[in-house]
């Protein structure tokens, strides 16, 4: 993927911050590239009960070769710009996995 260093990612003492910009009711779930300072996810969930915040949570676990639990929502449930705290990893290294994948 391009554009991972406008990421604005951030170390943080459990893991790394990561803005994203949520699409629900996408056709599928995927990782559709970078938005301004974010990365943007579509996913097929709709926008109720958590649903879209879990099925991002499951997106980004894939792609980071991660367990979906060291994956949660720090930021704005509700909204569709939030972010997720990836648990023990540093923002170097979600930068450069991210970068990596063929989008």
């Amino acid at each position: 993927m391009k554009d991972t260093e406008k990421l604005d990612l951030r170390d943080t003492a459990g893991g790394c911050i990561l803005p994203v910009k949520v699409v629900p009711g996408a056709s599928r779930d995927r990782i559709a590239g970078v938005l301004g300072e974010s990365l943007k996810i579509a996913v097929a969930a709709p926008p109720e009960k958590g649903r879209a915040n879990k099925a991002v949570a499951a997106v980004l676990a894939e792609a980071l070769l991660l367990p979906p639990k060291a994956i949660t929502i720090a930021c704005g449930p509700a909204s569709p710009r939030k972010e997720f705290l990836i648990a023990n990893v540093s923002a170097q290294h979600v930068r450069e996995v991210l970068s990596g994948l063929e989008i």
